[in-house]
């Protein structure tokens, strides 16, 4: 296929690879398409041809100018419809305004480096296979899937190799990083233990001129041809390809599923915040969370999560830090550069460490953004722009926050429920029939909201303990008062009921407390709680609802009843009662009851949103290390939510003095503790009942106000 035109490489790929290094042989995967016979040494210099010298292109140019120095290549001609300026290259270079014109100028390449822009790497990367050469193509491979398999076919029939320039693959750290992802330690980090995912962070600064800086930047298509170009595919590509890399998914097939949730604060097609999140078919999950809409750049990083600590990995460094609880080791490694390693496997049969078939995992992630629907626009209200004219950029205000709720729970932006993202469109509805101010039958300014949002919790990871909960919950005028997937605990989920111990099995979600180790240790001990059927009312809903231990088998069934009342214009109240049922003799626990003294969590509990000037008070104390442990009719918090001042308080339960548990200084949150510091027993077929009432208010409630209402429970 012959390429007449070439768009000019200074619109090109403004990437996230480092500047490029030689650090001597090469490391790792296998090659891709073998040539036709068995290479041998080579006696003269290769010859190399780049196609695009601006954009990306200007760190092709001074390599090569490297390898030339040092007696490697001779750089033979270049193409590019905007030349190159007098004396950038060597007076022997023959210069193009495109491949065509290049491929036919006798020069007879050994190599050909593709750096121009994505839409156009399908028909280039065509033309230079069909002229005999090999090829170095850059990031990301091709626009689509069909495209990608196409030019597979094409590089096996030439019998030539194809290096992808995926940088961050060249890193000697991936070695390290290999044997850390399979439970071993490497002679410069120690090990994390087994491995649970893998995460990656991507936070960059981009202005309105990187958009306006080609007419393809940003967009999804240019007329008729498919282009990609957002944060996940081009910018922060090497963020997915290094993360699917570590985890061992090279070809599509190694990928059980890809989700994507994509998003827009720039005036562009593409997007510019997105989640990836990936499951490879041996059940690691892999969640990308990128934006270029931060309040500064930080060089991105990718997570692997083990049970015994994480390492995180700054490809474009090549350092890797591991904290586990001995402590934190750091190790800057060597990087082993790409058109380097091409040619070494061109005349050494050394194996390459980008070929074109070990893309396939991330064309896979590509095909699922190139068919995805479009970004959704992040409404204004939700964006700030920081200086003016085309060097004003977008800034999501908590996005590096909202990242690492991501990462750290897997989840999307929609399943963390924020104000601009997508609504999740399964596993989350109104608690009751009907808004609440539509039944009250008063007259009202207040809008019609939904008091509560049920979410049925069963997408969730099986190391947050998957389990019905409510989020949002919100005070009559609409100040929310809960949250969930927290970055501090992405376990805590929102108000419900959860145990960490059922018989050995966590059903409160992160790791678990056991006397014999004498601290938390991460187990792969997690039950979940399924929804088996539900009945609504106008002011109550029931839950029939099971409860599964880690291995499966069926431990407790429980009732729960939510029911509602409105007690004012800024007042109602919530009644939440629970009836378990052992299915087996169960011993239900806490990590108090395992011996972590003042850590008996687990029953009913209420997760809090970041609030300022907090106030948690019984009628007889204040504070939390006078109210944590302690045992009172009711408890109260009160504080400048986002939104305005609310109050909650808590009723305990009716059928049992459990003691409060009580966080405010680490984190805002509130519960009744079943087991405080010992276990309950419940043989089989027999119940067990708490109702706890929550009286959620606007505005800050005086003593003698919470009393009054407590007064009528």
């Amino acid at each position: 296929m012959e390429a007449r035109s070439v768009e000019s490489a200074s619109s090109q790929h403004h990437g996230d690879a480092p500047q490029l290094r030689s650090e001597g042989a090469a490391h790792g995967a296998t090659h891709g398409a073998t040539p036709p016979s068995a290479p041998t040494p080579r006696t003269t210099l290769a010859r190399i041809a780049l196609v695009g010298v601006h954009g990306f292109g200007v760190h092709h140019l001074h390599n090569l100018e490297r390898l030339r120095a040092e007696g490697l290549v001779d750089v033979v001609a270049v193409a590019d419809p905007n030349p190159p300026a007098p004396g950038t290259l060597p007076a022997t270079t023959a210069v193009h305004s495109n491949l065509g014109d290049l491929l036919a100028g006798n020069h007879s390449p050994d190599v050909v480096i593709v750096a121009t822009p994505i839409q156009t790497h399908a028909p280039l990367a065509l033309s230079v296979l069909a002229a005999q050469a090999d090829l170095y193509l850059e990031k990301p491979p091709v626009a689509s899937m069909k495209d990608f398999l196409h030019l597979q076919e094409a590089a096996s029939a030439a019998g030539r190799s194809v290096q992808i320039g995926f940088q961050s693959l060249g890193s000697h750290a991936l070695a390290a990083l290999d044997k850390l992802a399979n439970g071993q330690s490497s002679p410069e980090l120690p090990r994390i233990g087994t491995l649970k995912g893998i995460s990656a962070t991507g936070r960059w600064v981009r202005d309105r001129a990187y958009y306006k800086r080609s007419r393809w930047a940003g967009k999804r298509s240019l007329d008729g041809v498919d282009v990609v170009d957002g944060v996940a595919t081009n910018p922060l590509a090497h963020a997915i390809a290094t993360a699917l890399r570590i985890a061992g998914a090279r070809h599509a097939e190694d990928l059980a599923s890809v989700d994507t949730d994509l998003y827009r604060a720039n005036d562009i097609e593409a997007d510019d915040t997105s989640v990836i999140r990936m499951r490879t078919t041996a059940g690691l999950p892999i969640t990308c969370a990128l934006t270029l809409c931060a309040t500064e750049s930080v060089e991105p990083y990718v997570t692997l999560h083990g049970t015994e600590g994480t390492a995180v990995f700054h490809y474009t460094e090549d350092r890797v830090t591991v904290r586990t609880e001995d402590g934190e080791t750091s190790h800057t490694f060597g990087r082993d550069d790409l058109t380097e390693n091409l040619l070494q496997h061109l005349s050494e049969g050394t194996p390459l460490l980008s070929p074109l078939d070990h893309s396939g995992a991330f064309m896979r992630v590509l095909e699922a953004i190139r068919t995805a629907d479009q970004p959704a626009l992040i409404p204004t209200e939700n964006v700030v722009w920081v200086g003016s004219g085309d060097q004003a950029h977008a800034v999501i205000p908590g996005i590096e926050d909202i990242l690492d709720r991501a990462t750290r729970a897997h989840a999307t932006f929609s399943e963390l429920g924020l104000s601009w993202a997508r609504p999740v469109t399964s596993g989350a509805e109104a608690l009751f029939a009907d808004p609440a101010d539509q039944l009250s039958g008063e007259p009202t300014a207040q809008p019609a909201i939904p008091a509560a949002v049920l979410r049925s919790g069963s997408g969730l990871q099986q190391s947050l303990s998957p389990r019905p909960y409510l989020h949002p919950v919100s005070t009559r005028a609409g100040i929310v008062v809960t949250d969930h997937l927290a970055s501090d605990h992405a376990w805590h989920l929102g108000a419900g009921f959860a145990l960490q111990d059922v018989n050995g099995s966590n059903f409160w979600g992160g790791r678990s407390y056991r006397r014999t180790a004498g601290k938390y240790v991460d187990l792969d001990d997690h039950g979940r709680v399924d929804i088996a059927g539900i009945t609504r009312g106008r002011d109550y809903t029931e839950l029939e609802l099971e409860w599964f231990g880690a291995d499966g088998s069926p431990l407790l069934k429980e009732h729960r009843t939510f029911s509602r009342s409105l007690i004012s214009p800024t007042t109602w109240r919530l009644d939440i009662q629970t009836q378990l049922t052992a299915v087996v003799d169960v011993t239900l626990g806490s990590p108090g009851s395992h011996g972590a003294a003042g850590s008996g969590y687990g029953g009913f509990f209420w997760r809090l949103p970041v609030n300022a000037s907090p106030r948690v008070f019984s009628s007889t104390a204040e504070g939390e290390p006078a109210v944590h442990g302690s045992v009172s009719p009711w408890l109260a918090w009160s504080g400048e939510f986002d939104g305005g001042p609310a109050t909650l308080v808590f009723g305990a339960p009716l059928e049992s003095p459990d003691p409060w548990f009580v966080r405010c200084n680490g984190y805002p949150a509130v519960g009744t503790a079943l087991a405080w510091d010992t276990a309950v027993e419940l043989a089989q077929g027999t119940s067990l009942a708490r109702t706890n009432t929550v009286w959620i208010s606007d505005g800050s409630l005086d003593v003698h106000q919470i009393e009054e209402l407590v007064a009528d429970r």
